[in-house]
């Protein structure tokens, strides 16, 4: 079956009717020049971020809506062999005018950029939001020095670990291989006792059906999209993080912009935030329903028929040991990383939110 056939008809008309509800001042362009604009912006095709917030609105909604000036190329990843942490260079080089990609990927590049959403931080998605559009600002400052500047940020469904092997908390992950992106998410399993491995997601699928990892890390939909539970067995429940990315823009162009152009397209990308936003919250409960053969839940994602996940809820014990290693572990490792000032500006803009503060040992 075509990724698209499985999604509900009902969850893609809420969708749209969300978006024409949040955004009635997106307006329409004045008469002008054609503008052709190249967007990169998740890792596969078939993820619903994509399919049903990125192709229609970038591909099909803007342009309409601008009446016929903005002439958009969509494309993902994995249709242009890239595994994401080159997003923020291509973006940069001028080579794609909006890509996307999670923050912690490309914080190699922006060490400052992990400090939005660090392993163990963000308990639920309400907060993981406040903390990132806080963050915005700050994170322009450093991103525009290298040319690039973010739109809007959003997320993917809360962040899990699968397995292809059974387990009861977390404490059993001890020794295992995982695959992980960013450098924050790399502390977090090493404090767990689990061996970080970096595959690029496109990757991943193969990488757990050969035994080169044990367990991988993504979203609850995001592994259904990547038909993870096909080569996995079991997954946690309670949200490491949210992969919280960025619609990033190459600064020249976007200031080269008609400025009746560059407004419309920030009216548009707020629309197209909130959307995310919503389809992360929904698909966090959605992707675990659909992995685990619950069709009562499964709306979004493809319902696990053959051989369903088994769900591992967070005990307390499992809840106290993700607050204590990011405390004791991720946050003063990021700052570690990023310098000082870091652990200043976290105290300043994100620690009001987080409820932890960074004190420097």
């Amino acid at each position: 079956m075509h990724p698209l056939a499985a999604l509900a008809t009902g969850m893609l008309a809420s969708v749209w009717a969300f978006g024409s509800a949040v955004a009635q001042s997106a307006t329409s362009l004045p008469p002008g020049p054609k503008v052709s604009i190249i967007t990169l912006t998740q890792p596969i095709p078939n993820v619903p971020q994509y399919t049903l917030v990125d192709k229609p609105w970038f591909g099909e909604e803007l342009p309409k809506r601008s009446g016929g000036r903005l002439v958009i190329k969509t494309g993902t990843w994995a249709e242009n062999s890239l595994s994401g942490p080159e997003i923020l260079r291509l973006t940069r080089s001028g080579q794609v005018d909006i890509g996307a990609a999670p923050l912690t990927t490309v914080s190699g590049d922006v060490p400052l950029l992990d400090g939005v959403d660090l392993a163990g931080m963000s308990p639920d998605i309400q907060k993981a939001r406040r903390i990132a559009e806080a963050a915005v600002p700050t994170a322009n400052k450093e991103l525009e020095r290298v040319g690039v500047r973010i739109l809007g940020v959003f997320p993917y469904p809360a962040q899990v670990i699968f397995c292809r092997q059974g387990f009861s908390s977390i404490a059993d992950l001890k020794g295992r291989k995982i695959r992980t992106f960013g450098a924050s998410l790399n502390d977090f399993v090493t404090a767990l006792g689990m061996q970080p491995v970096s595959i690029g997601f496109p990757e991943v699928y193969s990488a757990l059906e050969r035994g080169v990892v044990d367990c991988a890390v993504t979203g609850s939909g995001s592994g259904n999209s990547g038909k993870w539970p096909e080569v996995t067995t079991h997954m946690t429940t309670l949200p490491l993080f949210w992969a919280v990315t960025a619609y990033y823009a190459n600064l020249a162009w976007w200031n080269k912009l008609d400025p009746a152009v560059r407004g419309f397209l920030e009216a548009n990308i707020k629309e197209i935030v909130d959307l995310q936003w919503k389809l992360g919250a929904d698909g966090s409960a959605d992707g675990i329903a659909c992995n685990t053969g619950k069709a009562d839940g499964c709306k979004i994602f493809n319902l696990v028929t053959k051989n369903p996940m088994t769900a591992v809820a967070a005990g307390p014990a499992d809840q106290a040991q993700i607050s204590k290693i990011f405390a004791d572990t991720v946050l003063p490792g990021w700052v570690k990383r990023c310098g000082a000032r870091c652990g200043e500006l976290y105290n300043e803009v994100i620690a009001p939110i987080s409820g932890v503060k960074y004190v420097a040992k």
